[in-house]
């Protein structure tokens, strides 16, 4: 799946959250000034690339996400550990403990969720 500029990130932010909008819902829920014909731009952008599609309301368009926040979000952190990472999970928490972006005690408790998951399987 491809990485989204950042501006479509932000749209596709709005569209997971309202589900569906037009674009002067989507302009409503964007920081800053948005023109609409460039907010329309984008959106129809991201028609093209397979993340969006719309349902026809006379001339007016109401968009809804046909990529999932969550489905997304996978695509783009395994391409994240396999750039940076060297394909490797545990190279990226030792990253962040390094980085004293995770604490040991939230590191015990991302073991016992993994140790939960097993135990489910």
């Amino acid at each position: 799946m491809q990485k989204l500029t950042a501006k479509e990130e932000d749209i596709m932010q709005v569209l997971w959250t309202l589900e569906k909008a037009f674009i002067k819902e989507i302009m409503a829920n964007l920081p800053g000034d948005q023109h609409y014909n460039t907010l329309s731009t984008f959106v129809r952008i991201l028609e093209d690339k397979g993340f969006v599609a719309h349902n026809s309301f006379g001339n007016s368009h109401q968009y809804y996400p046909l990529v999932s926040k969550e489905n997304y979000k996978k695509s783009q952190i395994d391409v994240t550990i396999n750039n940076y990472f060297n394909s490797s999970y545990k190279n990226m928490v030792s990253f962040f403990a390094s980085e004293k972006k995770i604490t040991a005690e939230e590191l015990r408790e991302v073991l016992e969720m993994i140790e939960a998951q097993n135990k489910k399987k």
